[in-house]
């Protein structure tokens, strides 16, 4: 049954694309462990894309190192002589250290050849970006193009913002880009702001509190969401629609009598019938059609509506090799910056990791359904940013653990003993594959139900 419900040309094109971005992430990842072990001296037995037990896909010496490509997708591995590493070799470790071997180097070049992955990491995703703004550019949204206005939330209401205004500026220089306002009103602390109400423009103060308002970890408002329609792009295959049918460019007009005509009034309409049948009437050209449907217990319909930059009219912006090298910066730390903000959500129970973890099957399925260069080159940036932040972390067996263990030996002049490292490696080890097994069992749960 599951079977015949999947697409293959569907799966087929996501599996390529997953495959290739990660490929790239993960060798050029190694590259930065084996380039520097290799300059300092060290031996490299192993350099591999993807774990390997039992058997390879393909191995071929060159020199003293063996390339390959193993079997389980999680990742890869350089096997550096006298390293506890993926392999849990520990032979070496019972005679005395030879020359070759990197727990013979300096505390400073091992720390060197341990970051080296996730300095690589970052490089690779500013260097993406870079290329992203320089080949396809960026679209824009003026502020002044949003038709219906913003919605206010709570911080822009107390400074006087209403729903319906158009914000035109922010100290008479216009808003090019609606969203960089919360960026803006952060880092170039303006004050004042403008708006456009009916016929008036108006200049509003900005208290000297909303900077700090908007940039605390606890803030998890707006200040302020465009005002759009709803009108459908497409219907997801979970939809449950019982009589009569959603189309593309339908325009939602009510949900059980109440009006929905902005997305706001949507979102929270929804989530006042979870899980519940409810009648909707829609705008179809220049008829009123009636559709029954099911929302459930998440507040969901199925539905993908059209968004603003879809909705109305963005201005295009080419930039040449010198003006992409800041803004794919930017972007890189901007990304970065947003997953370490989720993270902490996780950690402090404002998301469920239940509903934000997953495995290799949810990283493969964010792929497009249709080959998207600049999409691809996106996701391998965001993952790569990904990448080097989960391998930074210390936690023993990631390179952060190992760094970690070096910067205390660099400290305190005593190296941790090849027993402790040994064990760390097996704990951390078994730390990683358990949330990976987590992970994966939870993309089959979804699968499945």
């Amino acid at each position: 049954m599951y079977l015949a419900a999947i697409d293959f040309t569907v799966f087929a094109t996501k599996t390529a694309q997953f495959i290739l971005s990660f490929s790239i992430i993960v060798v050029l990842h190694e590259l930065g462990h084996f380039i520097p072990a290799r300059i300092f001296g060290a031996r490299v037995e192993k350099f591999y894309l993807f774990f390997n037990p039992g058997f390879s896909l393909w191995k071929k010496k060159i020199g003293e190192t063996e390339y390959g490509v193993g079997w389980i997708p999680f990742g890869g591995y350089v096997k550096i002589s006298g390293m506890i590493d993926e392999s849990m070799d520990k032979e070496q470790l019972n005679k005395a250290p030879e020359s070759y071997e990197l727990r013979s180097k300096p505390a400073y070049q091992r720390l060197i050849v341990m970051l080296g992955g996730v300095i690589v990491n970052m490089i690779l995703a500013i260097v993406i970006f870079i290329g992203i703004a320089w080949y396809w550019g960026d679209d824009f949204l003026p502020a002044k193009n949003l038709t219906y206005g913003v919605h206010a939330t709570e911080l822009s209401k107390k400074m006087g913002i209403q729903d319906g205004d158009i914000i035109v500026s922010l100290d008479n220089k216009e808003l090019t880009d609606f969203f960089e306002i919360e960026s803006k009103l952060v880092l170039e602390d303006p004050k004042t702001i403008q708006v456009k109400r009916g016929d008036s423009v108006l200049s509003l103060s900005i208290p000297t509190s909303l900077a700090a308002a908007l940039s605390s970890a606890e803030n998890e408002t707006a200040f302020v969401m465009p005002l759009f329609p709803v009108i459908v792009d497409s219907i997801g295959k979970t939809a449950v629609v019982v009589e009569g049918s959603f189309e593309k460019n339908d325009t939602l007009l009510t949900m059980n009598g109440q009006s929905i005509q902005f997305q706001h009034e949507f979102i929270e309409v929804k989530k006042k019938f979870s899980d519940s049948l409810v009648t909707v009437l829609a705008k179809r050209g220049t008829d009123t059609v009636k559709i029954r449907t099911l929302i459930n217990n998440k507040a969901q319909l199925g539905l993908f509506v059209k968004l603003p930059l879809q909705l109305f009219k963005t201005v295009h912006q080419n930039y040449t090799f010198a003006e992409a090298i800041p803004k794919g910066t930017q972007r890189c730390f901007m990304t970065l910056d947003n997953y370490v903000t989720g993270i902490k959500q996780i950690f402090t129970g404002k998301v469920n990791p239940n509903e934000s973890l997953g495995s290799l099957i949810s990283i493969g399925n964010t792929f497009p359904s249709q080959w998207d260069w600049e999409r691809f080159w996106t996701l391998t940036a965001v993952f790569s940013i990904v990448l080097g932040f989960m391998n930074v972390l210390p936690i023993p067996a990631l390179d952060g653990g190992h760094a970690l263990f070096i910067l205390v030996e660099m400290i305190t002049g005593r190296k941790p003993s090849d027993k402790f490292m040994e064990y760390a490696q097996i704990v951390g080890m078994v730390l990683m594959f358990g949330l990976m097994l987590y992970a994966l069992g939870l993309d089959f749960w979804r699968l499945f139900k």
